[in-house]
């Protein structure tokens, strides 16, 4: 599928320029030549002509596999996208009234992200009434922080924002 702003690459008898400069398969340059030429050499290797350059005076032009190119280029924006552990930060929520054995479940959560290098950002919700009792809901979340076993360290304090409050945690490097 084409993205809206990528411009699409013209090839084979797309290209209606007289003269190009061309790249062969191995990445050989094979210097100027008149597009019929390009062209008979890739038909003769099973290619594509595919327009590399086209600023370029006279534009360059690459013979390739296309169907391989595009592969290639779609696997290679997948892996960019991609973060390392340590970049991504993951996000386990408590709420105000949450008991003992949640906490536990939860902390077991976050033990097993820091084992594997993420970040976490621990957040707790409060609701109505529960926005009033902010400082209870600051030392629930102190207390919580006992039941992690793996070694952390605070990004900071427990800072409020406008759901409830919230900190990030990340593991101890060694």
């Amino acid at each position: 599928m084409q993205k809206p702003f990528e411009r699409r690459l013209r090839l084979n008898n797309q290209i209606r320029v007289p003269q190009v400069q061309v790249i062969g398969p191995e990445g050989e340059k094979l210097g100027i030549l008149p597009m019929h030429e390009a062209l008979r050499i890739a038909g003769e290797r099973n290619l594509d002509v595919v327009e590399v350059g086209p600023q370029a005076t006279p534009p360059l032009v690459k013979i390739l596999d296309y169907g391989k190119f595009q592969y290639q280029k779609e696997r290679k924006d997948k892996q960019g996208g991609r973060k390392a552990p340590g970049q991504e930060v993951k996000t386990v929520r408590i709420g105000f009234r949450t008991g003992p054995h949640d906490l536990g479940i939860r902390a077991g959560q976050i033990d097993k992200f820091l084992a594997k290098g993420y970040r976490v950002k621990v957040e707790m919700k409060l609701r109505g009434r529960e926005k009033g009792m902010a400082v209870l809901g600051k030392t629930n979340m102190e207390q919580f922080f006992k039941f992690i076993t793996e070694p952390f360290e605070m990004d900071g304090p427990i800072k409020g924002f406008p759901g409830g409050l919230g900190t990030l945690v990340r593991p101890v490097k060694k």
